[in-house]
């Protein structure tokens, strides 16, 4: 099962916005697409947003790109994709 880490540097102020309409858009729309979040974290005093995401079966990207593509997240109102100043995400291997 592909599982995904991504850490999200959050315009300053603004992480409690991207929480919220994380929680309210991506989390659902994401289910809809195949994925699976598993674990979601903030770091106050970084302004961080840490989330894991996994997905049953193999085609990660192809899932990505037709969750990206969809007219469903182009329509998210806010979309939290504003309030993210900068993304780091890594495919990762369980070791344990």
């Amino acid at each position: 099962m592909p599982t995904q880490l991504r850490i999200y540097t959050i315009n300053r102020g603004k992480l409690d916005h991207f929480v919220d309409a994380w929680r309210k858009g991506v989390v659902p729309l994401r289910a809809k697409f195949g994925f699976r979040v598993d674990a979601a974290w903030v770091i106050r005093e970084r302004s961080e947003f840490v989330w894991i995401v996994s997905r049953d079966g193999p085609d990660w990207a192809a899932q990505e790109k037709a969750y990206y593509a969809s007219a469903e997240r182009a329509a998210l109102d806010p979309d939290p994709a504003q309030y993210i100043a900068r993304a780091e995400q890594w495919l990762i291997t369980p070791v344990l």
